[in-house]
């Protein structure tokens, strides 16, 4: 760049979620519009470049998109720089020309020249000893040629990828490279099947929503086949929040049916008769009993013969739970479990009865105890006054989210704070339904129990 950019016109742009944004130039704003969100970033830069011409000197521009801010620089010629946002040195995006430099050749030792009239040379005299020894042949099963592949690709989000578009060659941030890891976590394929029981005491602490998103997750990115199964003694919600299918089958009719569908001729087509797909989330849900006239109740039995036909047909099963400790499907669910997810939403008595679980769980030893120092707590910045209302309600949710998730990260393995989101609080879950950011923290939420395998 031929000069630093001068401290006027006064640039700040703002890119929204619905893709819409605004250019204030001197303090005086004006709308863009673009498509997307990317053809908005584009028209700022074009505007910042006709700028830059009509001053004839570069031009500074602090943009702001979500929760990030970013300093660009705009130069005559259409250039853009991506400045840091401390007082350290700019950070180029096009790399400089490297200057053309002659080699300088390696320094030749000095060896004498043996006088031939006078002398003959005398041949070395080498004993045995001074014999030099051959090298260790190296090892053929450590060898080998093929070079690992380094490569980072180019950023692909935000404006680091709107100035990629424009012929730079600019690297992910961080937080695109946090998030390109939690992906390459939860598509992971493991070595035999996965079980996940989520679990909290109280009702109403998130464990349905916590189920279906983390079920959605671990499908949509590859970690799958997944099923979502409500473990319920009776009734559970899971089968309310999910789409339902073409029948009325649940966990019962599974059990009734598994000779057959343990049998070495049956397909996994065969299992559309049980469990319900969820067709944007590409996970299928085993429904609980929903009989209202029945008092029949889940058997420790009965669990094992379910789990046996799930896991022949999934990699990963998330387990709904009841609110019991004491029920028998609910101890033969922790006994299949290799996690232990704990959601609790932002309310003191969620709070304690999560605080209870765990506690029970670590006093019976062994493997629970396992289960509960090694557990996953997910926090959702939700209660229930907090619904549908919004300003110091949420930020008294968000204030008290944060001291439970303090309180409980020296007692287990990781907890995941989640944002409230309206779309969770009634009807069909969706991944879709989300706003980006809780997209975004649901996918490190699974990538956190992913971790657990």
């Amino acid at each position: 760049m031929t000069s630093e950019p001068a401290a006027w016109p006064k640039l700040r742009a703002i890119i929204r979620e619905d893709g819409t944004g605004e250019l204030t130039i001197n303090g005086t704003s004006r709308p863009v519009d673009g498509t997307d969100s990317t053809q908005t970033r584009r028209h700022i830069i074009n505007q910042a470049h006709q700028l830059a011409i009509q001053h004839g000197r570069p031009v500074a521009l602090r943009a702001a998109e979500g929760d990030r801010e970013y300093s660009l620089v705009i130069d005559v010629n259409g250039s853009v720089e991506e400045m840091p946002t401390d007082n350290a040195r700019p950070i180029i995006t096009t790399p400089p020309t490297p200057a053309k430099t002659t080699p300088t050749p390696p320094r030749q030792e000095s060896t004498p020249i043996p006088n031939l009239r006078n002398s003959a040379p005398e041949p070395p005299q080498t004993s045995s000893e001074e014999l030099p020894s051959l090298p260790a042949r190296a090892s053929l099963r450590e060898t080998t040629f093929l070079v690992p592949d380094q490569t980072t690709e180019p950023a692909g989000k935000g404006w680091r990828a709107a100035l990629n578009r424009l012929g730079l060659a600019v690297p992910p941030s961080a937080a695109e490279l946090a998030e390109r890891e939690d992906v390459r976590t939860v598509s992971q394929h493991w070595p035999g099947p996965r079980t996940v029981a989520v679990v909290n005491r109280k009702g109403g602490a998130n464990k349905t929503p916590t189920v279906a998103l983390l079920a959605a997750v671990l499908a949509r990115y590859g970690g799958g086949p997944v099923l979502a199964w409500d473990n319920n003694e009776s009734q559970g919600t899971l089968g309310w929040r999910t789409e339902q299918g073409p029948h009325t089958a649940s966990v019962l009719d599974l059990v009734d049916s598994s000779t057959r569908l343990l049998s070495p001729e049956t397909s996994t087509a065969d299992l559309a008769h049980f469990v319900h797909h969820q067709p944007a989330d590409k996970y299928d849900v085993l429904h609980s009993d929903g009989n209202d006239e029945g008092d029949h109740e889940v058997t420790a039995e009965e669990v094992d013969i379910a789990h046996q036909v799930a896991s022949r047909f999934y990699r990963m099963i998330i387990m709904d739970s009841g609110n019991t400790a004491r029920s028998a499907n609910w101890r033969r669910m922790i006994d299949h479990t290799d996690q232990l997810v704990v959601p609790v939403t932002a309310m003191e008595d969620r709070a304690e009865a999560a605080l209870l679980t765990l506690q029970t769980l670590e006093s019976r030893g062994g493997h629970d105890a396992d289960l509960a120092r090694g557990a996953v707590v997910i926090v959702s910045e939700s209660t229930d006054a907090a619904r549908g209302l919004g300003g110091d309600a949420l930020k008294r949710a968000r204030a008290e989210a944060a001291r439970i998730a303090e309180g409980f990260t020296p007692l287990v393995r990781a907890v995941v704070r989640v944002p409230y989101d309206p779309a969770l609080v009634r009807g069909t879950i969706r991944y879709d339904d989300l706003r980006p950011g809780t997209q975004r923290a649901w996918l490190g939420a699974a990538a956190a129990v992913a971790q657990g395998f």
